[in-house]
C-alpha cells in the first residue's frame, strides 16, 4: 500500500521533539481568555427553565430562550466552569452545515438536504447578526474554508465545487508542497476565538437575566422536574439538557454517542518572515480531504492552531483527564504540521490539549424529549457544533413549546 505525504515527507525526529519542547498541556483559549467565575448554587431555587451545560448548546439555549419570551425565568448550572470542555477547546470553526458536510447530508436526507442547506446558512447569518447586535467581543472572521487535495486521488473531489482552485492556484492562498488542488466556499465558516465566544454568550444570557451556576453538577432528576445538586434544589417547568460528551440525566442517552478524543497544537505567533513564507492572507480556515483530516487556522495573533487527524476512544466510552496529555498524538501532529509547512520547521508549540467529542453514528446533532415533552435534549455534535449549537437550541425550544416549525417538521422522524 502506498504511504501518505505524511510518511513520504516526514520531518527529523529531533525536529519534531525540539518542538514540543517548551509546550505546556493547557487550551490555548481558556489559557488566553480565561471565562469569568459564576457562583455555585447554594440555595434551593426554582424556574420556568432550568438548562444543565454550560457549552455553547447550553449557552445558546440561555440566549435564544430569554430573546423568544423574555418573562421566562432561566437557570444554567453547569458542573464545572463554563466552556471548560468542547466549547473551550475546539478549532473556532463556526460553519453552517447543519449535517457535517454536504456529502453526508446528501447521503442521508436526499430529499430534505436543500432545506437543511438553507436552514444552516440562516442559522450563520443569524449568529453574525447576533454577534453584531451585542457587540460581542469574538474575533469573528467571516472567511469560509479550504479544503485541501493532498493526494492525487483527492483532486477530482474538488474539480467540480464553485471556487476550485488548481496547484497554483491554491498554493497562491496558502503555500504548502503538499497542495495539490483546492475547493474555498467564502462565505460558510466563520473563525472565532471559542472562550471568548463562551463568555460573550455568557454576559448576553445574564443581560438578558439568566442565572448562571457553575461547580453545580446535576446528580439526578426527579418525575416532578426536581433537579438534585450537591447543595440545592432546581424545581422546573422544563429542562433542557445540553451535557453531550459528558454523562446526563436520561438513562437512554447513554450508548447513543461515544466519546472520541481530539488532538491539538498551537505555535507561537509567527514572525512577518514566517507569515509571508506561508502567504494566507485571506485567513481561510483549511481542512485537508482525507478521512483522517486535519484542520487549522490563524489565530488574531497569527499563531497557527493546528489539530485532528487522531480519534482516540477508550474502553468503555471512559472519559478522563488522564487521556489528555497523549505523546503519539502530539508528536504525530507535529509532524504533520511540518510535513505541510517545511518552510516553518524551528517554529515552537505552545499549547497542546485534547478533550472528548460526542460522536454520533450520523455524524451530526440528533434531538428528543422525554417526560411527557417537559425534557428536551440535543447531542451527538460529531465535532461540528459551534454553530450547529445554535440552530440546536431552537430546535429544543420549538419542541418544548409544542410548536410546529420548519425545523421540528423537518427533523421530525431524523
Amino acid at each position: 500500500m502506498d504511504r501518505i505525504v505524511f510518511e513520504r515527507e516526514a520531518p527529523p525526529r529531533d525536529v519534531i521533539e525540539a518542538s514540543l519542547a517548551d509546550s505546556v498541556l493547557a487550551t490555548f483559549w481558556l489559557d488566553s481568555a480565561p471565562p469569568p467565575a459564576y457562583p455555585t448554587l447554594e440555595k434551593d431555587t426554582t424556574a420556568d427553565l432550568l438548562i444543565v451545560g454550560g457549552g455553547y448548546t447550553g449557552l445558546w439555549s440561555a440566549v435564544r430562550a430569554k430573546e423568544r419570551n423574555p418573562e421566562k425565568s432561566v437557570v444554567l448550572i453547569e458542573m464545572n466552569r463554563i466552556g471548560w470542555a468542547a466549547s473551550g477547546r475546539n478549532g473556532g470553526f463556526c460553519d453552517a452545515s447543519l449535517t457535517h458536510g454536504r456529502e453526508n447530508g446528501l447521503t442521508r436526507w436526499p430529499e430534505e438536504f436543500d432545506e437543511l442547506e438553507r436552514m444552516g446558512n440562516t442559522n450563520l447569518d443569524e449568529i453574525e447578526q447576533t454577534v453584531s447586535r451585542y457587540g460581542m467581543d469574538v474575533e469573528f472572521e467571516r472567511t469560509g474554508t479550504l479544503s485541501v487535495a493532498i493526494e492525487p486521488h483527492q483532486i477530482e473531489w474538488v474539480s467540480g465545487e464553485p471556487v476550485a482552485l488548481n496547484e497554483s492556484e491554491v498554493r497562491k492562498q496558502i503555500n504548502s508542497p503538499t497542495y495539490l488542488a483546492g475547493a474555498w466556499e467564502k462565505d460558510t465558516t466563520a473563525l472565532v476565538h471559542p472562550a471568548k465566544l463562551v463568555s460573550e454568550l455568557a454576559r448576553v444570557a445574564t443581560e438578558l437575566g439568566v442565572l448562571i451556576y457553575e461547580q453545580t453538577p446535576a446528580e439526578k432528576v426527579r418525575r416532578d422536574l426536581r433537579v438534585v445538586t450537591p447543595r440545592a434544589t432546581v424545581t422546573a417547568k422544563q429542562i433542557i439538557l445540553a451535557t453531550n460528551a459528558y454523562p446526563g440525566l436520561l438513562k437512554r442517552n447513554a450508548l447513543m454517542t461515544v466519546p472520541v478524543y481530539d488532538y491539538v497544537l498551537t505555535t507561537e505567533p509567527l514572525s512577518a518572515k514566517q507569515m509571508k513564507s506561508i502567504g494566507w492572507s485571506a485567513r481561510q480556515g483549511v481542512s485537508d480531504l482525507s478521512n483522517q483530516f486535519h484542520y487549522y487556522r490563524l489565530t488574531a495573533d497569527n499563531r497557527i492552531l493546528f489539530g485532528g487527524y487522531d480519534a482516540v476512544y477508550h474502553f468503555g466510552g471512559r472519559v478522563s483527564p488522564d487521556y489528555e496529555d497523549r505523546r503519539e498524538s502530539f508528536e504525530l501532529l507535529a509532524s504533520h504540521f511540518f510535513t505541510t509547512f517545511p518552510q516553518l520547521t524551528g517554529v515552537r508549540f505552545t499549547h497542546r490539549w485534547s478533550g472528548p467529542i460526542d460522536s454520533s453514528s450520523r455524524f451530526c446533532a440528533f434531538f428528543g424529549t422525554a417526560r411527557k415533552n417537559r425534557i428536551a435534549y440535543a447531542l451527538g455534535f460529531t465535532g461540528l457544533g459551534v454553530g450547529a449549537s445554535r440552530f440546536a437550541a431552537d430546535v429544543m425550544l420549538d419542541h418544548l413549546d409544542g410548536a410546529d416549525t420548519e425545523r421540528t417538521r423537518l427533523l421530525s422522524g431524523h
